[in-house]
């Protein structure tokens, strides 16, 4: 495993652990794309061992969702965000405390990897055997 992976397993490990039993700062709030290409999803497998989870994630306090949604898009996955039609919201305390917006997503570019993890394409059953628990509502209402 290399440093920068080591890295983010340490902090996304410690972040979860901390926040899920002392959420100081209540529900935190997230976006996450559905991005569907050709039958299959775009997925990130987490270098932090948890499964696998749609593009996105917490959004910093002056953002609103969909500007979590294109920086975390572009941060995740090298591409750029072109079309966001929002899909639903839902609550989830599985992991933390967290208020999640969904949207339908269409992008652009150059797919790449971060710290955080590996995009991929998968299929449905692949996605349903590995999203990460905080995640099932979304592969839900994906048929």
């Amino acid at each position: 495993m290399n440093l920068r992976k080591h890295l983010f397993w340490v902090v996304s490990r410690t972040g979860h652990f901390l926040y899920s039993h002392f959420p100081l700062f209540g529900p935190l709030k997230a976006a996450i794309g559905v991005i569907e290409k050709d039958g299959t999803f775009l997925m990130i497998e987490r270098n932090d061992g948890r499964g696998l989870s749609f593009p996105g994630g917490l959004s910093l306090p002056w953002e609103d969702a969909e500007q979590a949604l294109v920086r975390e898009v572009l941060e995740e996955t090298g591409l750029r965000v072109t079309n966001s039609v929002l899909r639903f919201r839902y609550y989830s305390s599985i992991d933390i405390p967290v208020n999640v917006t969904v949207f339908d997503v269409e992008v652009d570019g150059l797919m790449r990897g971060s710290w955080e993890g590996t995009p991929c394409w998968l299929r449905l059953p692949e996605v349903r055997r590995h999203v990460i628990p905080g995640q099932r509502p979304v592969v839900e209402t994906l048929g």
